[in-house]
């Protein structure tokens, strides 16, 4: 990365749209533009948690806005992320569909768990260097989440479905006040955080530090009210309630340091603060500055170096848990890299990273069952949360899990982008060449792809057959595969 180079986040709350575009300099990100739209997707969902026309309208109309600014942005430079409302939304990809198309980056559902992770890479750049143990708590729209962690490390990370969004509209349906509807809305929020009673324990951090809007506008009434700057306190947000409960609704509250995009969600958000407070026995918060679009920021400088790039320990740490034969799959992974290398035209550093780590976690399924593990290994990671990986680049990586063997026509909607069809196929070939679980001579043969005629070839050069038959009898049974897809394997045995 050299400096001056400019990147940009998009953060998909479920209360507030932010674009975030930093220059980078000498290691750290400076902010040049922020944006933030009042986008309210959290209230858009139905009884069917399907977001309505009208929600679905707000969030693309705030994209194309967002659009304008980013049309010179390279997609290396620009980190897309959606969180809580699209991770529950059933019509999701009708949203995110057409929202790709408008923003002209890819936009990232993010997990719960690593929300919390790069909400914490946010924190942690914006605070001062120090080894002193963190709880970080982020509230947002729909959910909620905590962190422990030392320096630029999240040791452990959660994320619960409680927000500010969610709750307002709950306990507060019409912004009005009352003691009752306070003490069931926290009562509401311990049920849901009571399970990060054993892991986060008072012992367990030093210093508690919370980001957010919600946080951040509690404390700037507190500031304004005359409580010390940048700190919150049980007696802080008591007196806050307390201040609530007398304007009786949130229409008539008058604070200095409440912004009017915060007020409709502000009694929603008081009430999970206070719970997490009372649960988690916190007597000091800091207010943090950095937050979800920052961690995002600095989660792209990791991206663009495989030695830091987080995804690459995930993989490792995945193989060790399922107890992928290590050995196999390096050679797997070194023979189709090699293949994709060679067939492909212009740069395609991501496609091949991400090939290999397909390629790392094919045999993934085998502890399940070896007859159907590819199967069992794309289930594996869609339904798996680790860190450093959007929800999408798990299901691409199940994808090309899925297709390493069997049919190839089952993933046909998936082969329309050429560049998944090549990484498929050199997974293929991989694993065929691979088969006798040892390193196969792979010098005399050549991949040729021409994308736009939809075809691939293998040349093979003479002698290479008849050393090795049953390699290539199953390249012939490769080239029957492919005869069903809209693509074309040619095999040349000279």
């Amino acid at each position: 990365m050299h400096n001056g180079t400019l990147l940009a986040a998009v953060d998909l709350g479920s209360n507030s749209f932010r674009l975030e575009i930093g220059r980078f300099e000498h290691g750290h990100i400076q902010r040049v533009e922020y944006i933030k739209e009042t986008v309210r997707q959290g209230n858009g969902l139905d009884d069917n948690r399907n977001l309505t026309p009208d929600a679905l309208q707000r969030g693309w109309d705030c994209l194309a806005r967002f659009a304008e600014r980013l049309a010179d942005f390279p997609s290396a430079q620009v980190r897309a992320v959606a969180t809580q409302t699209l991770r529950e939304a059933r019509n999701r990809d009708v949203f995110l569909h057409r929202a790709n198309q408008i923003l002209g980056h890819p936009i990232d559902v993010v997990s719960g768990p690593e929300e919390a992770r790069l909400i914490y890479q946010g924190v942690s750049h914006m605070l001062a260097q120090s080894n002193e143990r963190r709880l970080v708590v982020d509230i947002g729209g729909r959910s909620t989440e905590l962190i422990l962690g030392q320096q630029f490390n999240a040791n452990a990370v959660a994320s619960f479905r409680v927000g500010s969004v969610a709750w307002s509209a709950r306990y507060f349906p019409q912004g009005v006040f009352t003691a009752q509807a306070f003490n069931t809305a926290e009562i509401a929020a311990k049920a849901v955080l009571d399970e990060a009673l054993d892991a986060y324990r008072p012992e367990d951090w030093e210093v508690a530090y919370g980001s957010s809007g919600t946080i951040g506008a509690v404390g700037d009434m507190l500031a304004a009210a005359g409580h010390p700057p940048g700190t919150i306190t049980p007696e802080g947000l008591d007196w806050l309630q307390e201040r609530m409960l007398r304007a009786q609704s949130a229409d008539r509250l008058r604070l200095e340091g409440l912004k009017e995009e915060r007020r409709p969600v502000i009694g929603g958000g008081l009430s999970v603060l206070r719970a997490v407070f009372e649960l988690l026995q916190i007597d000091r918060m800091q207010v943090a500055q950095g937050a979800l679009r920052q961690g995002a920021l600095y989660d792209l400088l990791d991206r663009e170096q495989p030695t830091t790039d987080l995804r690459t320990s995930t993989v490792r740490s995945l193989m060790q848990r399922f107890a992928v034969d290590e050995a196999q799959a390096e050679r797997v992974a070194q023979v189709a890299c090699a293949l994709f290398a060679q067939a492909s035209h212009g740069d395609h550093a991501h496609a091949l990273r991400k090939l290999g780590w397909a390629a790392r976690l094919h045999e993934i399924g085998c502890r399940i069952s070896h007859s159907e593990s590819h199967r069992h290994g794309a289930y594996i990671l869609d339904n798996t949360d680790v860190a450093g990986f959007s929800q999408p680049e798990l299901h691409r990586l199940g994808m090309l899990v899925l297709g390493h063997k069997g049919k190839v026509r089952k993933l046909e909607t998936d082969l329309d982008d050429a560049t998944f069809a090549l990484q498929l196929l050199c997974l293929r070939l991989a694993v065929v060449l691979c088969h006798a679980r040892r390193d196969p001579d792979t010098q005399a043969l050549a991949l040729h792809a021409n994308t736009g005629l939809g075809t691939f070839e293998l040349s093979v050069s003479a002698g290479w057959a008849e050393r090795y038959p049953q390699s290539a009898h199953l390249l012939r049974e490769e080239v029957l595969a492919w005869q069903k897809t809209p693509w074309t394997l040619a095999l040349d045995i000279q």
